[in-house]
């Protein structure tokens, strides 16, 4: 969220829905990189995640009018994004789904000495950062949707219990006992295959030719380490609850600004015919 008062917000908000465009703009930039990162986390790929927080943009605007004040805009905006992303069929992992045994599979049997160079002139090290980024976003794929999110909204948002309990329609006792049992997941997967941040013996630079001859990351493509950081946000030690010591500089939280076609997307909303949806809601 975009620092303003409660009182700013609900007055634009008023102003929104009686028809005003600047004022609905404002408050959909104001939750836009929210959205567009709580998606990629959830959805794993950037192409995906900008298709969802366009449908989740759509609907806050589409639904404006039924947001009545009794809890926080930013938790309104949770509730609506995650239901639409728990639900949510049309991203990759959807079709060809991953697990903890897959990944870790892969780690002891990966043919990674085989490979020939396939980095086309591109340095290893920005190579191996794609590859440590696009990993630990992929690595939740490998979470049911549900301790996905719950992951997310625990970690790198940092949600209250109280209210990420009520998001997700579970009690806040629920949801903490959840969030230190997946937490400890994760934390044992990385200790036993992660050399980055555990004791295994996966290390992205060694790994970067292998994961460009199976696609996990392409030369010509680095969508992590080209997207550009949004520095308002919590940084990663900020962001990061200790997961047994081994994530004091890990990459699940690092945040992003929303790709400027969503700002394009919301800009060609207000423009069209469509804008009336907001004020007839």
């Amino acid at each position: 969220m975009k620092n303003m008062t409660n009182e700013e917000l609900l007055g634009l908000i008023g102003k929104a829905t009686a028809g005003d465009k600047e004022s609905l703009e404002t408050v959909i930039l104001s939750v836009q990189d929210l959205v567009f990162n709580l998606s990629l986390r959830m959805l794993g790929t950037f192409p995906d995640a900008e298709d969802a927080t366009q449908d989740i943009l759509l609907k806050i605007m589409t639904h404006l009018s039924s947001f009545k004040g009794e809890s926080t805009f930013s938790t309104w905006v949770f509730r609506i994004a995650t239901n639409h992303l728990k639900n949510y069929q049309k991203h990759m992992f959807a079709k060809y789904p991953l697990s903890f045994e897959f990944y870790g599979d892969d780690i002891k049997n990966g043919k990674i000495s085989d490979v020939p160079d396939l980095s086309q002139n591109v340095e290893k090290s920005i190579l191996a950062e794609e590859l440590k980024l696009s990993c630990t976003n992929v690595m939740l794929q490998c979470l049911d949707t549900e301790s996905r999110c719950i992951f997310i909204l625990g970690t790198m948002f940092k949600v209250d219990s109280r209210i990420a309990g009520d998001i997700l329609g579970i009690t806040p006792e629920a949801y903490r006992k959840r969030l230190s049992r997946i937490r400890a997941k994760m934390a044992d997967f990385l200790k036993e295959f992660c050399g980055e941040y555990g004791n295994g013996k996966c290390r992205c630079a060694d790994r970067v030719n292998y994961a460009i001859q199976n696609h996990r990351i392409h030369s010509a493509q680095l969508p992590f380490t080209s997207a550009v950081p949004k520095s308002t946000m919590l940084e990663v030690k900020q962001a990061m609850e200790n997961i047994d010591d081994l994530s004091q500089e890990f990459a699940f939280c690092k945040t992003y600004q929303s790709p400027a076609s969503l700002k394009e997307f919301i800009q060609k909303f207000l423009d069209g015919t469509s804008f009336s949806v907001v004020t007839n809601a």
